[in-house]
């Protein structure tokens, strides 16, 4: 597992998940369901965070038949709206949960020009991706500094690292996210409490088909980039733990990222042209 950025080895702690009240947002599909399912036989009680409360429902009923003793607290909000995390947290706040386990998983993405994208998918997409994720974060951490115990995990990606033509803004969004992470990972340092982004290449989610326009013809990645959502989860679980900075699921994303992070830019943008 990538640890790019980790603390020197003195300063370094590990927490553990077990008994944790994990938060997880955009959590019926995808990585976010199969965080639910991995942390379902530690976690105490499990917040699970989607639109589609059906779904969120299914998953509930999934879980809770194999794990009886799990509380599982559901809520549908549209993380694209601008007051949805002052109704998530009123909401919290009624049913008295605390969680000490963030995991920001919600996101979406646009594939295609920029000059071309809907304006309101840009919109909605830096509302998932930036806004909501930092004020959701905003509003948790206090409670988790007083308790001086706590992890945050950000769900970025690979593409944070890079400026990708036909998918500017998802990347650009992607770059704040991991910066922040590093950002608040300093400002936290010391008080009990592990901050990490995961940045994944391909994983084969819905995210392909939702980011795709009408129309358009996937760029599909080399199937060999690509790895399963459970590896995608359980290394990001345990690189929470060991208190890793950044997590880079798979052999190839790795010497990819790694490679990718260390060429010059002016090389990068040559890549981006010819690519194109």
């Amino acid at each position: 597992m990538e640890d790019l950025g980790a603390d020197p080895p003195r300063r370094r702690f590990h927490l553990k998940l077990d008994g944790c009240t994990a938060l997880i947002t955009g959590a019926s599909a995808g990585l976010g369901s199969e965080f639910a399912r991995q942390l379902a036989p530690r976690a105490k009680a499990l917040v699970l965070i989607a639109r589609r409360i059906e779904r969120l429902e299914e998953l509930r009923t999934e879980l809770t038949a194999k794990y009886p003793s799990l509380k599982v607290h559901l809520h549908s909000v549209d993380l694209a709206k601008h007051k949805s995390i002052s109704e998530l947290c009123d909401w919290l706040e009624q049913e008295s949960l605390t969680p000490d386990f963030l995991i920001n998983n919600a996101g979406s993405g646009d594939r295609g020009a920029f000059a071309t994208s809907d304006f309101k998918r840009v919109n909605e997409m830096m509302q998932v991706n930036v806004v909501s994720l930092t004020l959701l974060t905003r509003k948790l951490l206090p409670a988790m500094i007083a308790a001086k115990r706590g992890a945050i995990l950000n769900v970025s990606s690979s593409a944070s690292f890079l400026p990708i033509p036909g998918m500017g803004v998802y990347a650009a969004t992607k770059a704040y996210v991991t910066s922040f992470t590093e950002a608040l990972r300093s400002e936290v340092r010391g008080h009990g409490i592990t901050v990490s982004a995961l940045c994944p290449g391909p994983v084969h989610t819905e995210f392909d088909k939702v980011a795709a326009r009408a129309g358009d013809r996937n760029a599909v990645a080399p199937e060999f980039t690509y790895v399963p959502t459970e590896q995608v989860v359980a290394d990001a679980l345990a690189g929470i733990e060991n208190a890793h900075a950044i997590v880079i699921p798979g052999l190839a994303m790795k010497i990819g990222m790694s490679i990718a992070r260390m060429t010059p830019l002016a090389i990068l943008r040559l890549a981006a042209r010819f690519g194109r």
